[in-house]
């Protein structure tokens, strides 16, 4: 092996064996450091959805392809809607939901264990009703009041999906009593076929107009959408109710679908998550809902939404972020994973570079001990010869092999370059006491 490798291989052992505490220290302190903040979130994360062919259900599915270019596996949970989300997400069993504002009763405990991530968008309150069965209550064939729904039969919907919460409240409003309409509870698909095929009168459900079934019952003939008149006043009587219209033309501008505007009443919809999710997953989540929910809509302007507006919960601060402040620095240039990790660690990384700083000044000492001790603990031994020599304690013949003896340890030492000096001392002094005892 050449010299030069060898003198540089040694001067490397010595480096680590010298720095090695403090850089097991490092790592051990990062290493815990890791275990508690935990930056990395996990690769599956549960999303209640609602009923096939709803908005919710279409909505999971662009979640799920959006989180899949991050790693992340999106579990989509059907559900009846949004009561059965908030229930969901209360037993553990869903991370992330649709939950539709003023359609499920919040318990006092669900702003501790239940955070928004801000409102995506509006549901209107689409009650459908037959053009046939209307006229036997309305001589226009027009319904623009609850009040005319007397003696009809209509479908509000499963338990699960808070419509028939909201729909008792309007009707409590109207002075309909209960038993004046004959109100059944079908989920949307069945009840949908049997509103197509005549056995019910009206069909209300809350849904954002990217549902397949609100777009395909807008343009059925002799099936009509109810106007609400008086929509301004629901949005004064009830605070998670927003007035809103449906332009003409807007569903079908050829076809002039609707023919006129339709005023409508509407809650807003949040995405909501249990207090212990990861936050880069709710951060992910709120990121996201800017490319889903940002464009223009049937009733929104662009960036209209996501919106930490109308939210019955508080806003978690991920969802605070991502919704009012621009996208991290880190994250435009970095994958998220590395970005996140960085982001979460950085205020780590600096306290153990303050504390590493100072302690790291003890390793050229401890590096300069180590190479000259090699050389020094020699010198111990060369002085016990010189004593015996001067004390007169042994034959100057059984010194003179001792000496060869340390002579040729010595000439087995390596030390770096810079301490080369300290060495040939050494050799030049046990030559000197050869010297001595050669003239004794």
């Amino acid at each position: 092996m050449p010299q030069a490798f060898r003198n540089t291989l040694l001067t490397l052992r010595d480096l680590i064996v010298s720095a090695g505490p403090l850089a097991f220290l490092a790592l051990g302190l990062l290493v815990a450091a890791y275990w508690w903040l935990n930056p990395n979130p996990p690769n599956q994360v549960t999303l209640a959805t609602g009923p096939a062919q709803s908005a919710y259900e279409e909505f999971g599915k662009r979640y799920q392809k959006a989180l899949a270019a991050d790693g992340i596996e999106v579990v989509l949970l059907p559900s009846d809607g949004s009561s059965a989300n908030l229930q969901l997400l209360r037993e553990g069993k869903a991370d992330v939901a649709f939950v539709q504002g003023g359609t499920a009763a919040l318990q006092p405990d669900d702003p501790e264990q239940l955070v928004s991530l801000g409102s995506l968008f509006v549901e209107p309150v689409w009650l459908f009703y037959r053009a046939d069965s209307a006229l036997k209550v309305a001589a226009s064939g027009r319904l623009d009041s609850l009040r005319q729904l007397r003696g009809l039969r209509v479908n509000v919907g499963s338990e699960g999906s808070g419509v028939p919460t909201l729909m008792d409240r309007l009707l409590d409003a109207n002075r309909v009593e209960k038993g004046q309409v004959k109100l059944s509870r079908l989920e949307q698909t069945p009840a949908t076929m049997a509103f197509l095929a005549g056995k019910l009168d009206a069909l209300v459900f809350a849904s954002a107009p990217e549902s397949l079934m609100v777009q395909m019952l807008l343009q059925t003939p002799g099936v009509h959408l109810m106007d609400f008149a008086q929509h301004e006043a629901y949005g004064r009587k009830f605070p998670f109710l927003t007035p809103v219209t449906l332009p003409r033309g807007v569903v079908d501008l050829a076809g002039n679908v609707p023919s006129q505007d339709v005023r409508l009443v509407a809650s807003t919809t949040s995405l909501l998550a249990r207090e212990g999710t990861h936050p880069a997953l709710l951060t992910l989540f709120a990121q996201n809902a800017q490319a889903l929910h940002g464009s223009a809509g049937w009733f929104n302007r662009a960036r209209e939404f996501p919106s930490t507006r109308h939210s019955e919960l508080p806003i978690a601060k991920e969802g605070e972020r991502a919704i009012n402040e621009p996208v991290p620095l880190l994250q435009r240039y970095l994958p998220f994973w590395i970005a996140n990790l960085v982001e979460r660690m950085w205020l780590v990384l600096g306290i153990l570079l303050a504390v590493m700083l100072p302690l790291s000044r003890v390793v050229p000492p401890i590096y300069q001990f180590r190479v000259r001790s090699r050389v020094f603990r020699w010198y111990g031994r060369l002085r016990e010869i010189e004593n015996d020599l001067e004390s007169g304690k042994a034959l100057p013949q059984d010194l003179l092999v001792a000496l060869d003896t340390l002579e040729a340890h010595v000439e087995k030492v390596s030390v770096p370059l810079s301490y080369a000096d300290e060495l040939y001392a050494l050799r030049n002094h046990i030559h000197l006491v050869r010297r001595k005892l050669l003239r004794t």
